[in-house]
């Protein structure tokens, strides 16, 4: 029996391929507290269907003919923020996988991954909480390590704009890289969960980012002007 309404997590499935779609519903229909709550094939058809339905998680492909993956995260983003993008990519994705990321996109994995992978990341994205696979992770590490960094990443936005971190914001971003969850963050720093959400909505805030995965990106960008200054 699923529990209360309130606290199953509602996934639309975004795939061009119905296979795909087929083998994730299957796999999500016995997942007590997940349900799929509608399906697309392409980008357009996501957007009607979020607008339609409420949904927590779309699971996301980035290939797609029509509007494709990362523009509809974007759309997403923007109009339906509170549908969070789970990526579902391929190997030879990187390049549409960093743009996802600085889309807006929640968390990331692999079409190969396990069904036990596969729903711990739903979970996790329906927290608001990232979710890599280590495989991924590495790539989005390696793109952002390249990517244009202000010369003090820790205390410029994007902008260039000056901002002031704390001595306990910055511990915070820099953990971030990792895929720390909230609980993991505050048993490393000693401190309650609320704080190290309070510290990433102002991190958010201060940095102009618009998620915890793109805070992620500017941790290693800072990290790496660190190491090449």
């Amino acid at each position: 029996m699923r529990p209360w309404r309130s606290e199953v997590i509602q996934v639309a499935l975004v795939d061009d391929q119905p296979v795909v779609r087929s083998g994730l519903r299957m796999m999500l229909d016995v997942i007590d507290d997940i349900t799929v709550v509608g399906e697309a094939d392409n980008g357009t058809q996501a957007l009607q269907l979020v607008r339609t339905h409420p949904v927590d998680v779309v699971v996301m492909d980035l290939r797609m003919p029509g509007m494709d993956g990362t523009a509809a995260t974007t759309r997403l983003a923007r109009e339906h923020p509170r549908a969070r993008v789970l990526v579902l990519t391929t190997f030879d994705d990187d390049e549409h996988l960093y743009h996802a990321l600085t889309a807006g996109a929640r968390g990331f994995l692999a079409k190969h991954a396990s069904a036990a992978q596969i729903v711990q990341a739903i979970r996790s994205v329906a927290r608001d909480e990232p979710a890599f696979s280590p495989d991924v992770l590495s790539r989005i590490v390696a793109k952002a390590t390249y990517q244009p960094a202000p010369s003090d990443p820790a205390t410029h936005c994007g902008s260039g704009a000056p901002i002031n971190l704390t001595a306990r914001e910055r511990e915070v971003l820099l953990l971030l890289p990792s895929g720390a969850s909230n609980h993991d963050i505050a048993d490393r720093l000693h401190v309650g969960v609320t704080t190290v959400k309070t510290h990433i909505a102002s991190l958010i805030n201060k940095t102009g980012r618009t998620n915890r995965v793109q805070l992620a990106v500017l941790a290693i960008q800072v990290e790496s002007s660190a190491l090449l200054s």
